[in-house]
């Protein structure tokens, strides 16, 4: 079965297209567009009906594609923006209107099952069980479980809503990665009520915010997807890296080989949520995962 999934975030729109047979999985297509759709909603509990019109443009090339690749399935699922947003339906209509198919507003807890999904497929259980950790644009996923979720939690500590919160300059001051640090701890003290991080054996981060880490980590001169997937970053460095993201300027960070644009003005915040993740577990180190809530919505249209 040809199957399409498209995960709506904050910061980006992401489109999967793969062949799913029972457990066999083969990629077709992937794409990203950074869009920001997010961008404001803290503030504003609505979305700029500029973001709203990025936005849709990338979701009509993702219709284009899917037309031109037989697929037989479709699921596009909006997340921490879209469920902070009061102008949501805006939203919603336009995707429907594109895609023929009614878009889904999935709950913190639905999207951080999906993520587990996604990103423990492939692992040995003898690795189980597993904290996967998902770092997005406006919310952070906390799960553990070994086959199935366990306990998880979702808090409002994405990259894009910490940015804009206290990290809007570059290089941020003292102060404001202070005042962003005391915001992180008290969320992820949230979700460390919920979610018993002490019971994992492994800890797994998906999303841009922790590839692009562990691509400062490898120091890779160029984005490399296959490097990074099952990489296993030490704590220390996780620190080192946040770190000298906070003291580069914006147009260093631009300068980096492996930095996706849409990155440059939220790596740091998100660099520092994942430091302080490190930190609050007690991990010794993370394994990188390319696999995440998109494939875990991919599996979910083959079954």
């Amino acid at each position: 079965m040809r199957v399409a999934a498209i995960d709506c975030g904050t910061n980006s729109i992401r489109l999967l297209v793969a062949d799913i047979d029972g457990n066999s999985f083969r990629e077709v297509a992937r794409e990203m567009r950074v869009v920001r759709l997010g961008a404001g909603v803290d503030l504003n509990k609505a979305f700029d009906p500029a973001a709203i019109e990025r936005t849709l443009e990338a979701t009509r090339e993702y219709a284009a594609i899917i037309a031109s690749k037989g697929v037989t399935k479709i699921r596009f699922c909006a997340t921490s923006a879209t469920r902070d947003a009061s102008n949501r339906d805006l939203f919603i209509s336009g995707v429907r209107e594109i895609l023929g198919i009614e878009p889904e507003v999935i709950p913190g807890t639905e999207e951080a099952a999906l993520s587990f999904a996604g990103a423990t497929k492939e692992f040995d259980r003898v690795l189980a069980p597993y904290l996967v950790v998902d770092i997005g644009g406006g919310s952070t996923e906390f799960v553990l479980g070994s086959e199935e979720v366990q306990y998880a939690k979702s808090v409002n500590i994405g990259c894009v809503r910490m940015s804009e919160r206290h990290l809007s300059q570059q290089p941020p001051s003292a102060q404001a990665i202070e005042s962003a640090t005391t915001d992180i701890d008290e969320a992820i003290a949230q979700a460390a009520a919920v979610v018993p991080f002490s019971q994992a054996k492994t800890l797994i981060a998906v999303a841009g915010t922790a590839t692009t880490v562990a691509a400062a980590a490898l120091e890779l001169d160029h984005y490399d997807r296959y490097a990074i997937h099952l990489a296993r970053i030490p704590a220390a460095k996780v620190h080192e890296v946040a770190s000298i993201f906070a003291s580069m300027s914006r147009t260093d960070i631009a300068a980096l080989g492996y930095m996706h644009p849409g990155r440059v003005d939220v790596i740091t915040a998100g660099s520092l949520v994942l430091s302080r993740i490190m930190r609050a577990t007690g991990a010794s180190e993370f394994v990188a995962s390319e696999s995440d809530i998109l494939d875990g919505m991919a599996w979910s249209l083959g079954s």
